[in-house]
């Protein structure tokens, strides 16, 4: 079961989130999604996850997900990504400006009767704003 897991997962990795295939979310997404990560607060439902991955890809639209490594217990999944893309589109408030990111991040995913149920997500916010030029690296802002 753990490697039908982790094959869904990566499924929906590189045909929803990088090839922005919606036609399959009915399919590996359930009804009852749910979606927790710091930044964004949850998200619930297959529309809150096209809305998710929409602003994603609206922001990058040339983003890419490479899973890094994959861990499997039961209905568990622990996904190492990076993601990579050119911010040409608004992010959190936050005009397009061109620059080339590389994002790493964590997603723990919970499968449930064949269907994406749960993800909690972290991944390295701090580090995008710094490449889009928004945030400052800790030892410039400690030197002023």
């Amino acid at each position: 079961m753990s490697e039908q897991n982790k094959a869904l997962v990566r499924r929906i990795i590189e045909e929803i989130v990088n090839q922005g295939n919606f036609d399959v979310v009915n399919q590996l997404i359930s009804p009852e999604y749910a979606y927790f990560e710091p930044t964004l607060g949850s998200v619930r439902g297959r529309e809150g996850y096209r809305l998710l991955v929409t602003t994603y890809r609206n922001a990058f639209p040339d983003l890419k997900m490479t899973i890094e490594e994959q861990i499997a217990e039961a209905d568990t999944v622990v996904t190492r990504w990076r993601g990579e893309g050119t911010h040409r589109g608004e992010l959190m408030g936050i005009a397009p400006t061109g620059k080339r990111v590389s994002v790493q991040g964590i997603v723990v995913s919970r499968v449930k009767n064949g269907q994406l149920a749960d993800d909690f997500e972290s991944y390295d916010v701090h580090g995008m704003l710094r490449q889009l030029g928004i945030a400052q690296t800790l030892a410039k802002a400690t030197a002023a």
